[in-house]
């Protein structure tokens, strides 16, 4: 990685990567050099894929593309940012109620790290209904996921609805 070279950091469970995602993280790769999609390892909750599988579905989604990487952390986004020499995060922000999360998380890390900055970025007004928990909603019930999520991602969420691989409530 050359010294100048402007890395950024889009963070998130992606369970699973949208078009909303989509959009933002291809956006992100024309203002930065590279773009780290970080899937975060969060094992207070309880996913719909597991990281392994949703790194695939990235992987999948981005192959070919040298300047988008996908990785996975658990632990500070600060923390893992430094290991990466990244200084930027990207953060999409879909209306008042991401923002003020968002917001909040953005001057903690700022606290943590003053040298890490904050980018948000609206999605575009074709995607800025979409949410991983609508999706994920919406293939639990079979409904169509046309224009909500790549087509990689379709075919695994279209498998996992299957009735032997739903989980049960």
């Amino acid at each position: 990685m050359a010294q100048d070279s402007r890395v950024a950091i889009f963070p998130g469970s992606f369970d699973p990567l949208t078009n909303g995602h989509l959009d933002l993280i291809e956006r992100s790769a024309r203002l930065f050099d590279r773009v780290i999609v970080a899937v975060l390892t969060n094992t207070s909750k309880q996913p719909m894929f597991p990281v392994k599988a949703r790194l695939a579905m990235l992987s999948e989604v981005f192959k070919g593309r040298a300047s988008i990487e996908v990785d996975t952390f658990r632990g500070l986004l600060v923390d893992y940012a430094r290991t990466k020499g990244a200084r930027v995060v990207v953060r999409g922000i879909r209306g008042v109620t991401d923002f003020e999360g968002e917001t909040q998380m953005a001057h903690m890390n700022r606290r943590l790290d003053a040298d890490l900055e904050t980018v948000f970025l609206a999605p575009s007004a074709s995607h800025a209904y979409i949410s991983s928990r609508l999706v994920r909603e919406i293939a639990t019930l079979g409904g169509s996921l046309a224009g909500l999520v790549p087509p990689a991602v379709a075919r695994r969420l279209a498998a996992a609805r299957r009735p032997s691989n739903l989980r049960r409530v």
